[in-house]
């Protein structure tokens, strides 16, 4: 597969715009050249392969499908439990600098149904609520009862989703963002002014980068053949996200290689897009105690009273680094909120 991968690199058939060097209009044409080449010739997936199936891979029933996960247990067997969801377009790899420093706690990170490392996704159906369904279940069969919830972009809607159906297992949450649907259906005359201000930022901001939301909730097919056939188009649709939602120089060439590559190697490019192309029910406002995290560079940070008009906010952490993929950016930062939450689950649990 990466020899063939190699050789479509190399027949790329290089494409120039009038805006080709102008970075607000997408990926440079300068940039994606020297990403291509690597990637064409010195570029070893093989290297970034093995350390990813070196992780403690498990596949968990989970009602009439499988879900595959990374199971990291703890040497005490009662220690608390936190799962980790990640979001688009990434994987399982947000999380794989947070992993080495959560050793004290069980850890469970679910490959998201249609994402990199997830079983084949064959059919439709597969909304947010059906993913949190399924990671319910996962974790009912690993044999956990109550547990942190952990996560961002669609993780964070799924740990939301979760959150509100299953308040007797949500100990607490622990979100980078708010989920974006319910800018959908907000009030602004019964928020907060900065919340309400909030709104119309977040709607400027769908209007100049969120084209992509549009195509791949419309239009998933189309864009799949697209993606899924041209290893330089699929470079371009990520890499671009990755270079710009994150902090200055959170990905070296390869890291952001990896990330890209595990897109094409599964063929998940098109099957990611369904929690964007199906329909989607969030949770009225959530209980469970929660840490938020506000990183500066993310893609629309919300402010503390936009976050409280949804959850039960008990900690509202601003950073000074970091961005979309905190867990990746700032591993540190990104695990000590995660224990913020597990405490407040744990005094949930003696209260």
């Amino acid at each position: 597969m990466m020899e063939e991968l190699r050789e479509r690199l190399r027949k790329t058939r290089r494409v120039t715009t009038p805006w080709s060097d102008d970075g607000t209009r997408g990926v440079t044409g300068a940039f994606l050249d020297e990403l291509l080449d690597h990637w064409a010739n010195e570029y070893d997936w093989g290297v970034h392969e093995r350390r990813i199936g070196e992780l403690p891979w498990a596949t968990v029933a989970a009602g009439d499908t499988d879900l595959r996960v990374i199971h990291q247990r703890a040497e005490d067997s009662g220690a608390p439990v936190v799962v980790l969801l990640h979001g688009w377009p990434d994987s399982v790899l947000r999380f794989e600098r947070v992993l080495p420093l959560l050793t004290d706690l069980h850890v469970v990170v679910p490959a998201l149904p249609g994402f990199p490392f997830a079983a084949p996704l064959t059919t439709p159906g597969m909304s947010v609520n059906r993913i949190a369904g399924i990671v319910a279940a996962a974790l009912d069969e690993l044999g956990y009862s109550r547990y942190t919830v952990s996560g961002g972009d669609v993780g964070g809607t799924v740990a939301e989703i979760l959150a509100g159906e299953h308040p007797d297992r949500v100990a607490a949450l622990h979100l980078t963002d708010i989920s974006p649907r319910r800018a959908l259906t907000a009030d602004p005359a019964k928020l907060a002014p900065d919340a309400a201000a909030y709104l119309g930022q977040a709607a400027q901001w769908f209007r100049t980068e969120g084209g992509y939301i549009a195509q791949q909730s419309t239009r998933p097919n189309t864009l799949a053949v697209a993606l899924g056939d041209s290893p330089a188009g699929l470079a371009a649709w990520i890499a671009e996200k990755l270079e710009t939602w994150s902090g200055e120089s959170a990905f070296t060439p390869d890291e952001l290689l990896t990330w890209v590559t595990a897109y094409w190697v599964t063929g998940t490019i098109g099957t990611s897009f369904a929690t964007y192309t199906e329909p989607a029910t969030i949770p009225g406002r959530v209980e469970a105690p929660t840490v938020f995290s506000a990183f500066p560079h993310d893609i629309k940070p919300a402010p503390r009273s936009y976050a409280e008009a949804f959850l039960n906010i008990r900690d509202y952490v601003e950073h000074r680094a970091g961005g979309h993929f905190a867990a990746w950016e700032q591993p540190r930062a990104y695990a000590g909120d995660v224990r913020r939450a597990v405490r407040l689950g744990e005094g949930q649990l003696r209260s």
